[in-house]
């Protein structure tokens, strides 16, 4: 039972990050899907789900959404944030009396979904997969439940932005870190990051475990990473790559003796909506770089 609590609140924490790194993006899906007529009033809560809805042209519908929801940067301006729903409430969300509610079978509290249900509004829960199948399921998924049939456009920008990964003839290991004040976890299996860096094509450094646990030096001493890995705002948070090298065990790692630390921003490479081609792209190009 701890460890299912510890990994869901780094995975909040995760999540949440979006919202210091969101603003710093410059990588920007370019389809705009034709606005259509429709009386919606939608509250999104996850970010990933957020963006496929303002990228199939229904931005504007958007009413409320979550923290992690941070892209496009224009919803700041229309939506109002109604905070994480690991915490959130059921009246922040009827304050923006919306028709449709849509979040993610990876973060709503039972308590929050509970009142949902008993108060009426349509609410669409959809199972996240961190995959590229998953997230084009998901896209389509949402399409449906706003009335759209546009979908296929996003799907296929995934596909071409794929083809752009240039292979590596040796897979580097790669150890996520997820940064946070005086938090330091590590990122296992079967967790966003993890899946990102595969598809990126490193090596996960740490399979021993599923989920996040806290970084020790042991732990990053038996994965001895090739790459360190970190959200853009983690990382200096941690004092930038000086704080980074002086973490417990980095120093003893290929990627401490080689200086090899990247980063990215958290909302576009944990996000797993329409902008997923172009985070493992990005990722991809800093792993190739790393191997120089």
């Amino acid at each position: 039972m701890k460890k299912f609590i510890l990994a869901a609140s780094v995975l909040v924490a995760v999540y949440s990050c979006k919202k210091e790194d969101g603003s710093k993006t410059e990588n920007k899906t370019e389809i705009n899907a034709e606005t259509p007529k429709s009386n919606n009033k939608i509250v999104t809560l996850n970010g990933g789900i957020t963006e496929i809805v303002a990228a199939l042209g229904h931005e504007k519908e958007i009413v409320g959404t979550d923290v992690t929801s941070t892209y496009p940067e224009s919803l700041k301006a229309t939506a109002k944030d109604l905070g994480h729903v690991r915490s959130m409430t059921i009246e922040p969300i009827m304050a923006v009396s919306p028709t449709l509610i849509l979040a993610s079978d990876k973060d709503i509290n039972p308590e929050l979904m509970g009142k949902i249900k008993s108060s009426g509004i349509k609410t669409e829960i959809f199972k996240q997969e961190f995959t590229v199948d998953g997230t084009k399921k998901l896209i389509a998924d949402v399409a449906k439940a706003i009335g759209s049939t546009d979908y296929q456009k996003l799907n296929d920008k995934i596909d071409a932005d794929l083809k752009q990964i240039q292979p590596i003839a040796k897979k580097p290991k790669v150890l996520f870190i997820y940064a946070r004040g005086n938090m330091l976890m590590v990122s296992g299996k079967n967790t966003p990051m993890a899946s990102l860096i595969e598809l990126a094509g490193g090596e996960n450094a740490v399979n021993d475990f599923e989920d996040f646990k806290p970084l020790t030096p042991e732990a990053v001493v038996k994965a001895n990473p090739d790459v360190l890995f970190f959200f853009t705002s983690g990382l200096q948070g941690a004092g930038g790559n000086e704080g980074a090298l002086k973490m417990p065990g980095v120093s003893q790692t290929n990627a401490g003796k080689n200086k090899k630390i990247i980063a990215m921003d958290g909302g576009l490479v944990s996000g797993f909506g329409p902008r997923l081609g172009e985070a493992a792209v990005g990722l991809n190009k800093l792993l190739v770089e790393s191997t120089k």
